[in-house]
C-alpha cells in the first residue's frame, strides 16, 4: 500500500509539471547558475511568453539542425513582429560541447537575429520543470495570453509545420 501511494504521488507530481495544450505553463525563471539571457546574463522568466504569438525553440546544441526546414519556412513567412516573436532556449546541459564555445556561438546568433530572444539553460531547467524532452529539438507555440497552443519534440513533419503555421496565423 505504501509503494502504491509513493508511485501515485510521483506520477501526480510529474503530471503537474508537464505541459498541457490550452493551458499556461507554470512560471519558471532561468537565472544565475542556471543561465539567463544571452545578451546580458539577466534572468529570463516564462511569464514573458505573452502579448505576442511566440514560437519557442528549446534545443540541445547537438540537435540544432533538426528543425532547420521549419525555422527557414518560419523566416520566409515574415510575420509582423508587432504581433509575433521568437525565443530560442539552448539546453546547454544536454551536450558534451563546452559552454564557452556554445556561449560564443549564441552571442553571434543574438547579434545576427536581434528579434529573437536567446536564453542559456545551463542545467536543463525546462526539462525538469516542464518535462520537455532532453537531448532533443522542441518547438512550442504560445498564444498572446501565454497559453500553449502547440508542442512538438523531434523533427517537424510537413503536417506539423502546416498545423504550426495555421495556429500562428489564427492567433495573430
Amino acid at each position: 500500500m505504501k509503494l502504491r501511494t509513493i508511485i501515485l504521488s510521483v506520477l501526480l507530481a510529474f503530471n503537474l509539471s508537464a505541459l498541457t495544450i490550452g493551458k499556461t505553463p507554470k512560471s519558471v525563471t532561468i537565472e544565475g547558475d542556471n543561465g539567463g539571457l544571452v545578451k546580458d546574463s539577466t534572468a529570463w522568466n516564462s511569464n514573458t511568453l505573452k502579448d505576442k504569438v511566440l514560437v519557442m525553440f528549446y534545443v540541445d546544441p547537438d540537435e540544432k539542425d533538426t528543425n532547420n526546414a521549419f525555422s527557414s519556412a518560419l523566416k520566409e513567412k515574415k510575420f509582423d513582429r508587432a504581433n509575433y516573436g521568437s525565443v530560442a532556449i539552448i539546453n546547454m546541459a544536454a551536450t558534451w560541447k563546452p559552454n564557452f564555445a556554445i556561449a560564443s556561438a549564441l552571442e553571434s546568433k543574438q547579434e545576427e537575429f536581434p528579434d529573437t530572444l536567446y536564453v542559456k539553460d545551463l542545467k536543463s531547467v525546462l526539462v525538469n520543470e516542464w518535462a520537455l524532452e532532453d537531448d532533443a529539438s522542441n518547438i512550442l507555440i504560445f498564444s498572446k495570453s501565454g497559453k500553449l497552443l502547440f508542442y512538438k519534440s523531434g523533427m517537424m513533419s510537413k503536417e506539423d509545420t502546416n498545423k504550426a503555421f495555421n495556429l500562428i496565423e489564427n492567433n495573430l
